[in-house]
């Protein structure tokens, strides 16, 4: 694939960047869900969370997109504020 302006703001093809954006966003929302509990309890909190996905079903799903979306409002705009100011540099 050439490289095109759309793959270098972005820092890889679309598919991919979008793959690791949607998985830090989840990552961070779970993290940000949690800011209130020790390591400990985080572990308790997965545990107990994939427990409930499994016994909920679908009413778990909305859970997922709460913490996708949590996560997002931080990463993506972060990520963007990168790739913005990466384009003021001279690349090497």
């Amino acid at each position: 694939m050439p490289d095109t302006g759309l793959s270098r703001f972005l820092g890889g093809s679309p598919g991919q960047v979008a793959l690791r954006l949607v998985f830090l966003s989840f990552v961070v929302g779970i993290i940000l869900a949690a800011l209130d509990l020790d390591p400990l309890d985080l572990v308790h909190m997965a545990v107990d969370f994939f427990e409930r996905l499994w016994n909920m079903g679908f009413e778990a799903i909305g859970r997922l997109g709460r913490y996708l979306v949590l996560g997002a409002v931080v990463v993506v705009p972060i990520w963007f504020l990168t790739r913005l100011l990466a384009m003021g540099r001279p690349k090497q």
